[in-house]
């Protein structure tokens, strides 16, 4: 696993075997069982994920029904709100299969940055990313249909629709599971009917 973190860092910054070593003595890298709570609403924490294996979801209960507004998985980081404003969390965060996470907080990320500023550079970087990304998936669900939501899907994270369950997807598409058969249905006929018409 170690091996996995350091190629995804060497896309941004080159390690010297000190840096790395370094990295190896922080203890950062759990195994947790599916079906495992990270963090609860309510509760407050410390607590920063990288998925190197597995996938994880948010979600907020809302009059008793779950409603799921993100997956990470493979070489996706969650900073939970709760840990940038030391507030009580206002959603859940669970694995919804076997994962392997890197674990920080930010006591660790000051005690990198400074011993190694390139990581600094590295993280300066990364939250750009990952705030661009949001950024865009949100414009694209306020704008778009439940069908454009799930042909989105279907093009940029094909591996969520084998991998999360139907009533979680719904819910992330923000539809109802009947609807979403509804919509595969459709969307299944419609291709049947491009690849007749080709033939």
């Amino acid at each position: 696993m170690q091996d996995i973190l350091f190629d995804f860092i060497a896309k941004y910054i080159s390690l010297t075997e000190d840096e790395k070593n370094a990295i190896r003595s922080l203890d950062l890298f759990r195994s947790i069982k599916k079906g495992t709570i990270l963090l609860k609403k309510g509760q407050k924490s410390e607590e920063e994920y990288f998925v190197l294996k597995g996938c994880i979801r948010k979600y907020y209960i809302i009059d008793g029904e779950e409603k799921t507004t993100a997956f990470f998985t493979e070489m996706e980081g969650l900073v939970p709100h709760c840990v940038m404003n030391n507030a009580p969390s206002d959603y859940f965060i669970s694995c919804l299969e076997d994962s392997i996470l890197t674990v920080t907080n930010p006591g660790m990320g000051v005690e990198v940055n400074a011993k190694f500023p390139k990581f600094q550079v590295m993280c300066g970087v990364l939250s750009e990313e990952l705030l661009a990304k949001q950024q865009i998936n949100f414009d694209e669900f306020k704008i778009s249909s439940p069908e454009q939501r799930y042909l989105n899907l279907l093009q940029n994270r094909p591996d969520l629709i084998q991998r999360v369950p139907q009533h979680q997807l719904a819910s992330f598409l923000g539809i109802k599971p009947e609807s979403l058969s509804r919509l595969k249905a459709r969307i299944l006929g419609k291709s049947k009917e491009q690849l007749h018409f080709l033939t």
